[in-house]
C-alpha cells in the first residue's frame, strides 16, 4: 500500500473537513472553518492512499523561533501504520527547513509524541496568544487535560 504525502491544495478543504468531523465532535480537535483552512493551507500536509484522504496535519507558525503540530488526524481504519508518526516528521522536517528552534503540540497522545521525540512541558510556559487564540474556542475550556509536549530542533 503507497501513503502520497502532499501538500494541501484549495481543491482539497472539503474531504479534509469530512475527515477530521468525528474529531471534532468529540471534542479532540478544534473545529476550523472552510476559511480559516483557506487562510493556512500551506501549513497542511495530506497522507492519501490511491486518492483516499486517510490525514493530515499542520504546521502553525507562531514565531521565528517557534511552530505547532495542529489537526492531526488519521482515518479510522488506517491508524496503527505510521501514518501519523510520517505526518509529524513531515512538519517538523517542513520545520527545520524553516529555521524554526523548536515545535510544540498540545495532545490528548503524549506517549505518541513522546515516541517522535517531543518532551511535556508546563502548559504555562505556552505562549499566551497561543493558549487565548485557540484554546478559548474549545469546549473544554478552561478545563483541558491535553499535554504540552515541544521539540528542539
Amino acid at each position: 500500500m503507497k501513503i502520497d504525502y502532499t501538500k494541501a491544495k484549495l481543491s482539497d478543504i472539503e474531504k479534509m473537513r469530512d475527515l477530521v468531523q468525528p474529531e471534532v465532535q468529540s471534542g479532540i480537535i478544534l473545529e476550523r472553518s472552510e476559511d480559516e483552512i483557506s487562510t493556512n493551507i500551506r501549513s497542511y500536509t495530506l497522507a492519501f492512499i490511491a486518492d483516499e484522504l486517510v490525514g493530515f496535519a499542520a504546521l502553525h507558525i507562531h514565531t521565528r523561533y517557534l511552530g505547532e503540530i495542529r489537526s492531526l488526524v488519521v482515518k479510522e481504519g488506517f491508524r496503527g501504520q505510521k501514518i501519523g508518526e510520517n505526518l509529524v516528521e513531515c512538519a517538523v522536517d517542513e520545520g527545520r527547513a524553516l529555521g524554526l528552534q523548536k515545535v510544540l503540540s498540545l495532545t490528548y497522545k503524549q506517549s505518541f509524541f513522546e515516541r517522535l521525540g517531543f518532551v511535556e512541558i508546563p502548559k504555562e510556559s505556552l505562549p499566551e496568544h497561543k493558549i487565548w487564540a485557540d484554546c478559548i474556542k474549545c469546549k473544554h475550556f478552561p478545563i483541558c487535560n491535553e499535554v504540552s509536549l515541544i521539540k528542539n530542533l
